[in-house]
């Protein structure tokens, strides 16, 4: 029996968890990323508990967490954003191009992103992860990766394990 062919410019844009002006920088974001060698995920489950918006690790294992806000209310009613220093080794901020970008703080990057694409406007220097930390990240973003690449494959196995 042959499995449908995916058409990956046919899927929808946003997943159902983040408005479309979110799904919109997401979608830049994640191309830039891809651009500078980074493989990313979105709404990765951490270990705390809390989902990082975009999680990306590149082939020297640095792991960047970036923070997508599409509003001022958004920013506002929404500060966890420190709780994810302890899982990668740069915090970015994700904004549309309509937002202040002064209004974001200066502890984290900066990326403006639309559907297209997306630039960092402020880049940061790492604040290394230690080796355990660094593995058990790791290790989750690639569990997750390998769950959900399966899930397209087999979409009546255990979808909520990926999640």
């Amino acid at each position: 029996m042959s499995q449908p062919a995916f058409a990956p410019d046919l899927w929808p844009l946003a997943d159902g968890r983040q408005s479309e002006t979110a799904a919109h920088v997401q979608r830049g974001v994640c191309r830039l990323l891809r651009a500078v060698g980074f493989a990313a995920l979105t709404e990765l489950p951490l270990a705390s508990g809390r989902r990082a918006d975009i999680m990306a690790v590149n082939e020297r294992g640095d792991i960047w967490i970036i923070e997508i806000k599409s509003s001022i209310t958004d920013f506002r009613a929404d500060q966890k954003w420190p709780e994810y220093w302890d899982y990668c080794d740069r915090l970015y901020f994700a904004i549309p191009p309509t937002m202040a970008p002064e209004i974001m703080p200066i502890e984290a990057g900066l990326i403006i992103a639309d559907q297209f694409g997306a630039e960092i406007m402020r880049d940061i220097g790492d604040i290394r992860l230690s080796a355990a930390r660094r593995k058990a990240a790791t290790l989750r973003f690639a569990r997750a990766a390998a769950l959900r690449l399966h899930n397209l494959r087999d979409p009546l196995s255990n979808a909520a394990e990926c999640s």
